[in-house]
């Protein structure tokens, strides 16, 4: 994927469910000065196991004055010395959204709807899927850039067929709340829910972990096929240096951040223990890489290269 300046003429502006999401591109976007050209790639696909798995380009949008959003509760300094260090700015950053689909022989199962249906069923019909063939949704956790899609400009199912799956303190906790993306998006179709806590399972090969923190009911999704792991670790690190690299960084984001804290360590030390991949909601499209240990606490981001060809 081309990782120069992205052209402002191919961003579509989908609305502001939530800060971290504000101007998020429907559409994937182009390579900067090739308005004309095909648009990056917006799905990977691999096998884990006897399972294939995409990863969906749903957008991407340049930020700026991060350190507003990470690293709150270190210095000015800190954050530009250790962006330094990893060869990335201190004051802007691209920001990537990308849900996943699994193809398990029976089930084809989407984890979370991005901001818009529009970015995430392009990504899905690049992939040879179509929203009708989506048998299962499951939502990490209720911010608006993985609900959102659930359902089109006139307020139907995007995905009309599917069973949906999320974590029951998850909705019991903006159940509780005013919230419109909730309301708007998820609430009116609380009877297709299934609920499912720690330990649940989604289907054969899929199952859920508490990771809470970043939003009170969090979930990550282990798949496991032909003895392979993936691990979907959503939004527990959404930045590969600012926050899963420096796991005590606060983010923004975080609704208790000492509990997302917690999580990072507990979720990404077993990634690096065991050597299992993962796929982040937010890291560099494709989205796909490996963990290590990193000095005392933190950890190191590996992105995947030709693993999963293998």
């Amino acid at each position: 994927m081309t990782r120069g300046n992205i052209s402002r003429r191919s961003v579509l502006a989908a609305g502001a469910a939530m800060p971290f999401a504000a101007g998020l591109s429907a559409t994937p976007a182009l390579a900067g000065g090739h308005a004309a050209a095909a648009p990056n790639a917006i799905q990977n696909t691999f096998a884990l196991g006897d399972f294939q798995v995409s990863t969906l380009l749903a957008g991407t949008r340049p930020v700026e004055e991060v350190q507003g959003i990470f690293g709150m509760n270190v210095s000015p300094e800190e954050f530009a010395a250790v962006s330094a260090q990893n060869f990335i700015p201190a004051d802007k950053a691209q920001f990537f959204f990308t849900p996943t689909v699994v193809r398990t022989g029976s089930d084809v199962v989407l984890f979370d709807t991005g901001l818009s249906a529009a970015g995430t069923t392009a990504a899905l019909e690049a992939a040879g899927i179509m929203p009708a063939d989506v048998t299962v949704v499951v939502i990490t956790h209720m911010h608006g850039d993985h609900v959102g899609g659930m359902t089109g400009e006139d307020g139907s199912l995007t995905y009309p067929n599917a069973r949906y799956v999320t974590g029951q303190v998850e909705f019991d906790h903006w159940n509780g709340t005013d919230n419109e993306t909730f309301a708007g998006k998820v609430k009116p179709f609380a009877d297709r829910f299934e609920f499912i806590g720690d330990g649940g399972s989604v289907a054969s090969g899929i199952t859920g972990m508490a990771a809470f923190g970043h939003t009170p009911g969090h979930m990550v999704y282990m798949l496991e096929s032909g003895g392979k792991q993936l691990l979907l670790m959503a939004d527990t690190a959404n930045h590969y240096v600012w926050s899963l690299a420096y796991p005590d960084w606060e983010v923004r984001f975080d609704i208790d951040k000492a509990a997302a804290a917690a999580s990072r360590k507990k979720v990404l030390g077993m990634a690096a223990a065991d050597r299992i991949p993962l796929v982040g909601y937010h890291m560099p499209f494709p989205g796909m890489g490996f963990v290590d240990t990193r000095g005392e606490g933190g950890f190191h981001y590996v992105p995947a290269t030709y693993q999963m060809m293998l």
